[in-house]
């Protein structure tokens, strides 16, 4: 069990997820849409974690044990700050098995990473 803690969504309308934030050209953001991307964003900012993102996203069951994602040239502790950046990013969860931990990106995180950096129609 994880105490991560994960972007929050609003519910989805009528397709796919929505995002924390509207599209960048949707309009300004407020403060809060602005601290909760910008944590997102701060956090993808480091080459090892967007190594380690990009792993774990791309990893063929949709998760990955540290083990399988450790070799990014830096040591396991810095592997494991890292992924804990990632986790309080609302980027990650975890689970615990026996001695591992596994990772995921939950798909809703994706897609709203996605829909944050689309235009919106009234821009296009």
């Amino acid at each position: 069990m994880s105490n991560a803690k994960v972007l929050p969504l609003l519910e989805p309308e009528d397709q796919g997820v929505a995002p924390c934030c509207p599209p960048l050209t949707e309009r300004p953001f407020t403060a809060e849409e602005a601290e909760t991307a910008a944590r997102m964003f701060k956090a993808l900012g480091d080459p090892v974690r967007l190594r380690l993102f990009s792993a774990v996203a791309s990893h063929e069951s949709g998760e990955a044990c540290v083990c399988d994602i450790s070799d990014v040239g830096v040591s396991q502790p810095t592997v494991s700050h890292h992924l804990k950046k990632l986790k309080e990013a609302g980027l990650l969860t975890s689970e615990r098995r026996g001695t591992w931990v596994y990772y995921r990106v939950e798909p809703s995180v994706l897609a709203a990473m996605g829909k944050l950096l689309t235009m919106s129609p009234a821009a296009a």
